[in-house]
């Protein structure tokens, strides 16, 4: 009559990402300690003194709405693609790629702004961080919009859809992520001006 009880322990699923995830994840992270390193440096910097104060180019708010816009027509590109909604993808990512363009011009813009105010990349170390914060940053852009078109035409393909999400959950987190560092860097400009 004795029963035989038998615990069977199921096996714990590795924690685990996809690999290409992962590097991605590391590259992002790499990135923030960068730019945490540059507003450090700029901080302590500043503090030494000799520090000139001006105005921002007014074209820098316009292009962080710009970037805010863009961070919702990629979300809506990944929720169309998870939908299998490929042409509303398409559009959403066209808008997007076009957005990051639009940010890359008016940043370039806000530069001869600059230039006209007297502000110039070699000078004054304040003026030469805005060069290189906003400069670096936009390098960074142009890796996401080339990013976006290798999704667009993986999505024209028909390699991007609900059942393969990888690229476009790539390119958003990597996308939301350049929004999100130009707002910071944006506000960190403002306020220690």
């Amino acid at each position: 009559m004795a029963t035989d009880l038998r615990i069977v322990e199921e096996a714990k699923r590795p924690l685990s990402m996809h690999p290409k995830k992962f590097a991605l994840w590391l590259f992002i992270v790499t990135i923030f300690m960068i730019f945490a390193a540059l507003t450090s440096a700029y901080i302590v910097r500043r503090a030494d003194g000799n520090w000139l104060i001006f105005e921002l180019p007014n074209l820098f708010l316009v292009t962080t709405c710009i970037i805010l816009v863009s961070s919702g027509t990629m979300h809506w590109a990944y929720r169309a693609v998870k939908k299998d909604n490929l042409e509303a993808a398409k559009l959403a990512i066209a808008i997007t790629t076009v957005l990051g363009i639009s940010f890359l011009a008016g940043q370039f813009l806000a530069w001869g702004e600059l230039v006209k105010n007297s502000i110039h990349l070699v000078g004054n170390p304040s003026g030469s961080f805005v060069y290189i914060i906003s400069g670096l940053h936009g390098l960074h852009i142009v890796g996401g919009v080339v990013f976006l078109i290798v999704v667009l035409i993986s999505i024209f393909q028909y390699k991007v859809h609900s059942k393969n999400l990888l690229r476009v959950e790539m390119c958003a987190t990597y996308w939301h992520f350049l929004d999100g560092l130009w707002l910071y860097l944006f506000v960190f400009l403002l306020l220690t001006r």
